[in-house]
C-alpha cells in the first residue's frame, strides 16, 4: 500500500498512467491495487474522478500497444528467454497462446482481468501476426472496461478499498466466465443484425 500512496501522492495522474503503462508490459505491478487504490483517493477527493479515469484508461492502452509493438518486433523467441524474469512462464506462454487460437478478440476483451495473462496476450496477438486494426477495438475496449471497473470499485469500497484482492481471489473466475458470455452474446446478435 505504502507504494501507491508514495506514487499517487507525488505523481498523482502521471504516476497511475506510468506505472498503467509498465504493469501491463509485464513489471510487477499490482494493476488492480494500484487502479483501486486510485478509486479510493477519488472517494476521498483527493482525486477527480474522471481524469483519473482517463489517465488509467490511457496507461492501459498505452501499456497493451507497447506489448503488441514488442511482439511485432522481437517475436516468441524473446518472450521464452526474458519472460521468466517477469513471471511470464512457459505455461503462461502456451495457455494464451491456445486461448488465443481459439478465442483471439474476445481474449483480448478480458485479459485484463485475469493477471499474468493481461502481460502476453498482447504480445500473443502480435506473434500470431493479428491485424492492429482488430487488435484495437478490442484490446482498447477491454482497457476502457478495466479501468472504469477498478476505478469505480476503489470508489464505492472507500476505506476497504484493499478488500478488492479478496474479492478478486474469491469472485474473478465467475466475473471472467460471466463477462466472456456477455461478449460472445452481443458479438453474435451484432453478427447477426449485419
Amino acid at each position: 500500500m505504502e507504494q501507491f500512496v508514495y506514487l499517487i501522492s507525488t505523481f498523482g495522474y502521471i504516476g497511475i498512467t506510468v506505472a498503467l503503462i509498465g504493469g501491463i508490459v509485464g513489471l510487477p505491478i499490482p494493476d488492480e491495487m494500484l487502479l483501486t487504490f486510485a478509486g479510493y483517493q477519488v472517494s476521498q477527493e483527493n482525486m477527480s474522478y474522471l481524469p483519473t479515469i482517463l489517465c488509467a484508461i490511457f496507461g492501459s492502452m498505452a501499456g497493451i500497444t507497447i506489448s503488441f509493438m514488442i511482439g511485432i518486433k522481437l517475436g516468441l523467441p524473446f518472450l521464452e528467454k526474458f519472460g521468466p524474469k517477469f513471471h511470464i512462464t512457459e505455461k503462461r506462454i502456451s495457455l494464451t497462446q491456445k486461448y488465443f487460437a481459439k478465442w483471439g478478440p474476445y481474449l483480448l476483451l478480458v485479459c485484463y482481468f485475469i493477471p499474468g495473462i493481461r502481460h502476453i496476450a498482447a504480445y500473443i496477438a502480435a506473434i500470431n501476426r493479428y491485424p492492429y486494426r482488430k487488435f484495437a477495438i478490442f484490446a482498447y475496449i477491454g482497457a476502457v472496461v478495466w479501468s472504469i471497473t477498478f476505478v469505480h470499485l476503489g470508489k464505492v469500497l472507500g476505506h476497504n478499498w484493499e478488500n478488492v484482492q479478496l474479492y478478486l481471489s474469491k469472485f474473478s473466475y465467475y466475473l471472467i466466465i460471466l463477462f466472456i458470455a456477455i461478449c460472445i452474446f452481443g458479438y453474435v446478435y451484432w453478427k447477426k443484425r449485419r
